[in-house]
């Protein structure tokens, strides 16, 4: 199967390959980079990426802004050419300072999800950046690209289809991630591909359609290209790589993990999200809750005195190296990943002739 590239803008790619973002800390700069200089789109989450700074406890927004321009940095050194963007969630308080600074810094590509990102184009006006929205059905893309096109006369550089195997939050209720069937959601991304379609046609250009969840070989990859998408984009595969970002134990835990240790959780997001089970999610399933005695500002939508937890010291914990007493986020095939190996080896593992 001959595999093309993604354009995006002036920019190809040698795979028609996006490395999923992942917030706290595990998709940071240098996943990003390494999978750019590869030949794949590299995202850095802007979600909680400052934790590492000093001042982040106090000043976590300006602690922030300051580490996306730093990882941005630390992306492009390795790959000065490559194609190198962010992964920003809609659903975090302060969305439009932090799409802003991506485009400031450089990003090729904001790519946006955990809700609807329908002011998205006002916010990289003037800016070269190119904006991708991730949708999880079709009633989604025909909302959001009729509303680009009607308010802003524009429409998606490219738009990723999230699946309900896909790790993190997911943009289905967790009955219906349950229930879809593989035949169910195929016929989803056809319907995603008509709609694109005809706004490509529009606006007399070419849109790449890429789809993620689930995306762990070569046979996965080749089926959705025989579906009419454009490419795929790929998260947990590359945690256990020797360039991830994540800490040891982070990695460590996605390899120890069997089939029987994914599971769906209930996020303080409001929506279901795929995690591995340790002891955290059990303290959480007994009912046992910890006072949350800091709000770190991270969602719009979340009063500390309701939510079960806090997801940022949840997913902080996780991302410092302790697998078992914060949250684990991963896909629904991490049980399938027994060693570190590097991206260029995941890449061409997926790329391979089947």
């Amino acid at each position: 199967m001959e595999y093309l590239p993604l354009i995006i803008g002036n920019k190809k790619t040698k795979y028609p390959l996006v490395q999923g973002g992942m917030g706290v800390g595990i998709s940071l700069g240098g996943l990003a980079g390494a999978v750019a200089k590869v030949g794949g789109i590299g995202l850095i989450s802007s979600a909680q990426i400052g934790f590492q700074e000093e001042d982040f406890e106090e000043n976590p927004f300006e602690a922030n802004l300051r580490a996306m321009e730093k990882e941005y940095k630390k992306a492009r050194a390795q790959a000065p050419d490559g194609i190198i963007g962010f992964n920003i969630m809609v659903a975090l308080q302060h969305y439009k300072e932090y799409v802003i600074q991506a485009a400031k810094v450089g990003a090729d590509i904001i790519v946006s999800g955990a809700g609807l990102a329908t002011e998205l184009p006002a916010y990289v006006k003037g800016f070269a950046t190119k904006i991708a929205p991730i949708v999880s059905g079709e009633r989604a893309a025909e909302l959001l690209l009729k509303v680009w096109d009607r308010k802003y006369r524009t429409t998606a550089d490219m738009v990723v289809i999230e699946g309900p195997l896909a790790g993190g939050h997911l943009g289905f209720p967790k009955e219906e991630v349950e229930a879809i069937t593989p035949e169910e959601y195929e016929g989803t991304i056809q319907k995603i591909i008509r709609v694109v379609k005809e706004y490509a046609v529009k606006y007399g250009r070419k849109i790449p359609v890429v789809v993620a969840g689930g995306m762990d070989s070569p046979e996965q990859v080749k089926r959705v290209l025989e579906l009419g998408a454009d490419g795929v984009q790929v998260a947990s595969s590359f945690v256990t790589t020797v360039e991830c970002d994540a800490a040891e134990g982070f990695k460590q835990k996605y390899i120890e993990a069997g089939c029987k240790d994914i599971q769906l959780v209930t996020s303080p997001v409001g929506m279901p999200g795929r995690a591995i089970r340790n002891a955290f999610i059990e303290q959480i399933e007994a009912g046992i809750r910890e006072p949350i005695s800091k709000c770190y500002g991270c969602l719009r939508k979340c009063n500390p005195a309701e939510i079960p937890y806090c997801i940022t010291k949840a997913l902080i914990t996780s991302a410092r190296g302790d697998g078992e007493n914060g949250l684990v986020f991963c896909g629904a095939g991490t049980y399938k990943i027994t060693k570190i190996s590097t991206v260029q080896e995941v890449i061409e593992k997926l790329f391979k002739k089947c």
